[in-house]
């Protein structure tokens, strides 16, 4: 007797519910080997791709299954959630509205589409999917989050606050949920400000980002810093002829691995993000890739690079003793750090609506000496711009003594 199919899928999807990540999939490809075009397996495995970080699987999956079903609201969302991990965000907006049209009070097709919509640079229309997700879901944290997010980003600082603070009561023991609701708050100005940006908040947010970063930082954002700090290392004193052991800390997609390399005999990155890992490991620039927490990370690597790199990654670090400290003891000696800074004055550091941290540079060079950096070279530069605006912000080299 050929297998049930439809027992296969339901005895995946349990599975799948429970948290069996490969035995579901054994069990989708069973379906799939008696039956290549079986749309519901398709949806559930692009289902699993995704949850894999598996963009490219989830986008495959997804597109067979959708052809087989044009009409079912579950292809089209899990379709249109496809897309927008992709970064082919107006694609995905599209999906997901036909998603809603068939389905409209689908609460995680809202928050999706409420998601995409802000990642697209328009939050005004990510709040009515959103509110709406808040309201089919009242006991979830996370359409609240999505909300205070969108309603910081179109300008409404006390309704994002009421929203985050909403995230926060709903969080119950999701530490990671409570800690992106605190963090949002502080930089809404309601709180303290913590010592750093949560590590799940920093994992997610580049994670989201990484389809689409390059294209928008180079493009809309104007990003300059890798290319200015690579300019700086070489006018103070540093000839890029590839004789060092670099790494190059957050290295995000390697945009900043491109401006080191000429100066690396040796290129590591490290970065929390594993989807910006994935991007950067496509340019072959790097000799490792890692992915961890650098204040993790660094104490087990002593005396072990000569130029260590960070363009704009100390920005979610709000006391940067602790980096300083880390990254002098990986350094051997006569080695150089090498990073950016954006600028503030008057306090030491601030969290800013942007959710990201200003330092004072006097500041900076202050808790450098304390680490053991001596100092080499520092400038003023603009290292993007944002609505049209310059960010301010600081260059430093500073070097470990011999």
């Amino acid at each position: 007797m050929p297998p049930d199919p439809v027992a296969l899928l339901q005895d995946g999807a349990a599975r799948h519910a429970r948290g069996d990540l490969a035995g579901a999939e054994r069990l989708y490809r069973q379906v799939l080997r008696h039956s290549p075009g079986e749309p519901n397996a398709h949806n559930l495995l692009g289902v699993l791709a995704r949850q894999r970080g598996d963009v490219a699987g989830a986008l495959r999956h997804t597109e067979r299954a959708l052809a087989a079903g044009p009409e079912v609201p579950a292809f089209l969302a899990n379709r249109g959630a496809a897309l927008a991990e992709a970064g082919r965000l107006p694609e995905a907006v599209a999906a997901l509205r036909a998603a809603l049209a068939r389905r409209p009070e689908d609460p995680v097709t809202l928050r999706n589409l409420g998601q995409a919509l802000c990642a697209l640079g328009d939050p005004g229309a990510a709040l009515a999917p959103l509110d709406a997700a808040a309201r089919l879901q009242p006991a979830a944290p996370e359409p609240l989050l999505a909300l205070a997010h969108a309603r910081r980003e179109s300008g409404d600082a006390e309704g994002a606050a009421a929203a985050a603070e909403a995230a926060l009561d709903r969080a119950g023991g999701d530490a990671a949920l409570a800690g992106q609701a605190h963090f949002l708050l502080a930089a809404l100005g309601h709180g303290p400000a913590p010592d750093r940006a949560p590590a799940a908040y920093v994992r997610d947010l580049f994670d989201q980002f990484a389809p689409r970063f390059e294209a928008e930082l180079t493009g809309r954002l104007a990003y300059a810093t890798p290319a200015l700090l690579a300019r700086l290392l070489e006018e103070s004193g540093t000839p890029p002829r590839r004789a060092l052991r670099v790494l190059d800390l957050g290295c995000g997609t390697g945009l900043s691995g491109a401006a080191l390399a000429p100066f690396a005999r040796r290129l590591e990155g490290l970065d929390l993000s594993p989807r910006m890992l994935a991007e950067a490991r496509r340019r072959g620039l790097y000799d490792a890739l890692h992915e961890a927490d650098l204040l993790d990370w660094l104490p087990g690597r002593p005396a072990g690079f000569e130029l260590i790199a960070a363009a704009d990654v100390l920005n979610y670090l709000g006391d940067l003793g602790p980096a300083l400290r880390a990254i002098a003891g990986a350094l051997a000696p006569g080695g150089l750090a090498l990073f950016s800074v954006e600028a503030g004055e008057g306090a030491p550091f601030a969290l800013g609506e942007a959710m990201r941290y200003r330092h004072d540079p006097a500041h900076v060079a202050a808790l450098a000496a304390e680490a053991g950096l001596a100092p080499v070279a520092r400038r003023e530069a603009a290292l993007r711009t944002e609505r049209g605006v310059p960010v301010a912000g600081a260059l430093f080299v500073l070097s470990r003594p011999r």
